[in-house]
């Protein structure tokens, strides 16, 4: 399992336009980016990319993921306010 693996299972599962992926040890963080994210509550956010995750968490490839989703315009946003600090 790679972060690269992991990033390109996401985007062949999910209609996003952007997935990073950062991997320490079984640990994942996952940045997920797309418009499916912008009527969802956050619950429903996290299922929709843990779905396409349960094979390697269930294996115990994947032990602990941290998943943050944006909308485009909100990774836009976000990735301004990152250059700021």
């Amino acid at each position: 399992m790679t972060a690269e693996s992991i990033q390109q299972h996401l985007l062949d599962e999910l209609d996003v336009t952007e997935v990073l992926v950062k991997l320490d040890g079984s640990h994942a963080n996952i940045t997920v980016v797309g418009d499916i994210f912008a009527e969802l509550s956050r619950v429903k956010k996290q299922q929709v990319v843990y779905a396409p995750l349960k094979e390697l968490i269930a294996s115990g490839e994947l032990h602990a993921v941290s998943i943050r989703t944006y909308t485009p315009t909100e990774w836009q946003r976000e990735k301004k306010l990152a250059m700021l600090s």
